[in-house]
């Protein structure tokens, strides 16, 4: 599989309106059969994105707001680095940059989503800037905005790692962590396997952690420990295979749903032009109505006058008889 073409294809319609996106992706998968079936079918399983993902990639793509998406994900390091050094001077200058920031490509997001035809909710613009927010925190989260691949909004938590699993129109596609990070360049794979161990390895409640940190229990056991008939290598493939499974088994939903959609578009686009064409010859029918009252009055009329003028003929004919006689009884 060429991902890159794929990855092309994948920008092109994720920028289509969110009501477009089905009727799009059919187009161009059926376009692509002839030439090349493996990325015909790869292009007919992408998945239609989430309205906040659907405005992070309009500001990916387009060429001033791409920019400004850089320069918002280049303040990550710098806050992060405030932070690390506790400068409260600094991180309140920078956390009021974040949020001009972020504001204004929020609002610009709106534009761009209304010049397309779409109103975005409020709800969608806090998932937007949440996304934003995500990718200055996360630099393998910036360069999945960044991308313009994405089909789900992302959420962080300070400076953690991002989950970006399944956020991803075509994951291998997308570039290693974004290089004006002081990140080490990590394939975003890699973090997003640093994003589920980071996560697997917070303790579940406050309890937990307390005993994990302090390590008190008198058998030494406030660490913890797997059972020791345990396979930890075992542990992770099952895990990993159920991970696998559990994906293809939302691909596939993920992908009836949107032949579903399809199918319903199609019938609507059907219906509505069966609509349509029917209030055309209710109008055609009304004027031909109109046209039928017109010629039913003229030829009434047209009646009378025949009338009349087989009236006049009649005594034309009667006055030429009675003149003819005259001549003769004279002659």
């Amino acid at each position: 599989m060429d991902h890159e073409a794929l990855a092309e294809v994948a920008r092109t319609l994720l920028r289509s309106a969110p009501a477009d996106f089905v009727v799009d992706r059919t187009t161009r998968q059926r376009a692509l059969r002839g030439e090349d079936r493996e990325l015909a079918a790869a292009v007919g399983a992408l998945r239609k994105p989430a309205p906040a993902a659907w405005v992070v990639d309009l500001l990916a793509h387009d060429e001033t707001h791409g920019s400004a998406l850089d320069d918002a994900v280049a303040l990550g390091p710098s806050l992060r680095a405030a932070q690390e050094h506790a400068d409260p001077h600094e991180i309140a200058t920078l956390r009021k940059q974040r949020t001009q920031v972020v504001e204004a490509l929020a609002a610009a997001g709106a534009d761009l989503a209304q010049q397309a035809g779409h109103v975005v909710t409020s709800a969608v613009l806090d998932q937007v800037r949440a996304t934003i927010e995500a990718g200055m925190a996360d630099p393998h989260a910036g360069a999945a905005i960044r991308s313009g691949l994405l089909v789900r909004p992302l959420e962080g938590v300070g400076f953690d790692p991002v989950d970006l699993d399944d956020t991803l129109a075509v994951p291998d596609a997308v570039p290693d962590a974004w290089s004006g990070s002081d990140a080490p360049p990590i394939p975003i794979t890699a973090g997003r396997r640093g994003a589920r161990r980071s996560r697997n390895s917070r303790p579940a409640d406050p309890d937990e952690r307390d005993h994990v940190d302090t390590g008190t229990d008198e058998a030494g056991a406030g660490r913890a420990s797997r059972p020791a008939d345990r396979d930890p290598a075992a542990d992770r493939r099952a895990a990993r295979e159920a991970e696998r499974r559990a994906h293809q088994v939302s691909r596939d939903a993920d992908a009836a749903l949107d032949d579903a959609e399809s199918a319903l578009e199609d019938v609507e686009e059907r219906r509505t032009d069966l609509d349509r064409r029917r209030r055309d010859l209710e109008r055609q029918l009304d004027a031909l109505e109109g046209e039928r009252t017109d010629l039913d009055v003229e030829a009434e009329r047209l009646g009378h006058e025949r009338a009349d003028a087989e009236r006049a003929s009649d005594r034309a004919r009667e006055d030429l008889v009675a003149a003819r006689r005259r001549r003769h009884e004279l002659d």
